[in-house]
């Protein structure tokens, strides 16, 4: 018997992690393929334990190497594919890519990959002949995953997007600065923490402490902690910046639109750790129900989940402590404009 060959590049980031845990927990390493699991450090070495027998590490900027697979799968990021996926495809291979890195997704010959929402442009793709299938912007996905009713039903004129997001979505060392970030904050002066000091004493300490010299920020360039940082990406036209760009660019292309949906707002990173939210105001083309707005939305797939509109529903259930680690995307504070 003959079994694909499928490589696994990028697995001990954070997407990585989580796609070999999500992967476990659905018992996908179930032998009716081969994995390989490649590595940029540290070529020879053991690899995860997935349950079932692979080789030592690969490296993963061996091209012959990488031509031996039936399916490439990396969460690397965008420098490794732009370096790696020309050569690969330049030799002659053939096989599968699929890429969680941004760069390739516009690319004409490449469909982003969002099954709940496109699974059957993706069919459609693997019947045509398309080799290369690349992940969604976090913050875009979860966005077309809470509303792809609305959508599919062709309601919405045009869209705001104003996002909360988490440190995961600037990788592992920023997650883990933000915890230092913490750690500096709460070592502030404990007599200044006890209720019955000055209030204002130990605000200026938190906030001297954030803007100090020793306040840990190598990789955000600010503290995030006690704070937020209105930028994420680089500048692109207009004065956007490539994440809030990527909403009417990934959006569109995923829904496959003739006419363009306007989709535009602001990317603000937050002191959350894993879990991204955004506030949404939708222009819809006709006054509907709002019974069959939620209707809509909560039919769409198994994963949306609808947040009745109370104090007590929106602190339970809303909130990325309530929802980090889950594979829910609760929609709530649903209402209409006054």
């Amino acid at each position: 018997v003959i079994m694909l060959k499928v490589g696994f590049v990028g697995w001990r980031g954070m997407v990585g992690s989580v796609l070999i845990e999500r992967m476990l927990a659905e018992k996908d390493f179930d032998g009716s393929y081969s994995p390989y699991f490649f590595t940029t450090s540290n070529v020879g070495g053991k690899g995860p334990d997935v349950g079932i027998e692979a080789p030592p590490l690969m490296d993963a900027f061996n091209i012959k190497e990488l031509a031996g697979m039936d399916i490439v799968l990396t969460c690397q990021g965008g420098d490794y594919t732009n370096e790696v996926h020309p050569k690969l495809r330049a030799d002659g291979w053939s096989g599968f890519w699929i890429d969680a890195a941004s760069a390739l997704r516009m690319k004409e010959n490449a469909i982003i990959v969002l099954d709940p929402v496109n699974r059957s442009k993706i069919d459609q793709g693997i019947k045509d002949g398309v080799k290369d299938y690349i992940g969604g912007n976090c913050t875009v996905s979860l966005m077309l995953m809470g509303l792809g009713g609305l959508f599919d039903k062709g309601w919405v004129e045009w869209m705001s997007s104003m996002t909360y997001q988490a440190a995961s979505g600037a990788g592992a060392k920023n997650m883990r600065e933000l915890v230092r970030q913490m750690g500096a904050i709460a070592a502030v002066d404990s007599a200044l923490q006890d209720d019955r000091a000055n209030i204002l004493d130990l605000d200026r300490a938190v906030t001297q402490t954030m803007r100090g010299g020793e306040f840990p920020q190598d990789n955000f360039g600010a503290p995030l902690a006690g704070s937020l940082i209105a930028w994420i990406d680089k500048a692109v036209e207009d004065g956007q910046t490539k994440e809030e760009w990527k909403a009417v660019a990934e959006a569109n292309k995923i829904l496959d639109n003739p006419t363009k949906i306007p989709i535009d707002g602001v990317c603000v990173r937050i002191g959350s750790m894993r879990c991204h939210s955004q506030a949404l105001t939708i222009k819809l083309k006709s006054d509907i129900p709002i019974e069959e707005i939620e209707a809509a939305i909560k039919g769409h797939n198994e994963w949306v989940e609808l947040v009745p509109n109370t104090k007590e529903d929106t602190l339970k259930s809303l909130s990325p402590a309530a929802v980090n680690g889950s594979l829910k995307v609760p929609v709530g504070r649903l209402r209409k404009m006054n």
